[in-house]
């Protein structure tokens, strides 16, 4: 059978669970916090990966799986170089999507809203609490540049290795810290049989109240 074929063929029917007005939270976030709580007590494996989209200032979008690393005041955190592809966009374009799937519980989130960086002080604190492997690896890694070999990196790690070698934690580099995304629309999908999925959409109104609404599948 062709490769084309065989993916044509993929399917599944979905019937875990369903997705009720009258059952969500008025506010989606801590609708979110709600979810995710499920999806720790399920052990989805790293429930907190999602798709980090994000896009030029003429619309070029680009996407990659980032994890988050909180949810505080309202808004989804997360961390990464600010030199990088990702972190280029965003100061140009400070606007960004987010979108949860937990396969084993038929649900997807997506998240929409712009983009903050978050205090230096929040973004120490973070780094300095992160495995010493990878507080060395964020002074290694000239993220989404081109390098010769990976040899590169690995000598770079070994002299940090060295410099580093008596002391706990490394200071935090200027070119890395965090984001936090303050949500103006959040969807939650919850996948239902014969393809009439659930979806429910919160819209952040002027006043800083949600609206909600049902959509179609």
């Amino acid at each position: 059978m062709p490769a084309n074929s065989k993916i044509e063929q993929l399917r599944k029917d979905y019937s875990a669970h369903t997705l009720e007005m009258e059952e969500v939270r008025t506010n989606p976030v801590e609708q979110f916090q709600v979810w995710f709580d499920e999806a720790l007590n399920a052990e989805v494996p790293e429930p907190n990966a999602m798709t980090l989209s994000t896009a030029t200032t003429n619309g070029v979008p680009s996407a990659r799986i980032v994890l988050l690393k909180g949810v505080t005041d309202g808004s989804f955190l997360f961390y990464t170089n600010y030199n990088s592809r990702k972190g280029q966009e965003l100061r140009a374009n400070p606007r960004a999507a987010l979108t949860f799937l937990w396969h084993e519980l038929q649900r997807q989130v997506r998240i929409e809203g712009r983009v903050e960086v978050l205090p230096a002080e929040a973004s120490t604190r973070y780094f300095q609490s992160r495995p010493k492997g990878s507080q060395i690896g964020a002074w290694a890694s000239p993220q989404s540049t081109k390098i010769e070999s990976r040899e590169v990196l690995e000598e770079k790690v070994k002299r940090l290795e060295e410099d580093y070698r008596a002391a706990e934690a490394l200071p935090k580099p200027e070119h890395w810290g965090g984001y936090r995304v303050v949500p103006h629309r959040i969807e939650f999908w919850q996948g239902r049989s014969s393809r009439l999925h659930d979806r429910i959409e919160y819209i952040l109104s002027e006043d800083g109240s949600w609206s909600t609404a049902r959509l179609a599948p």
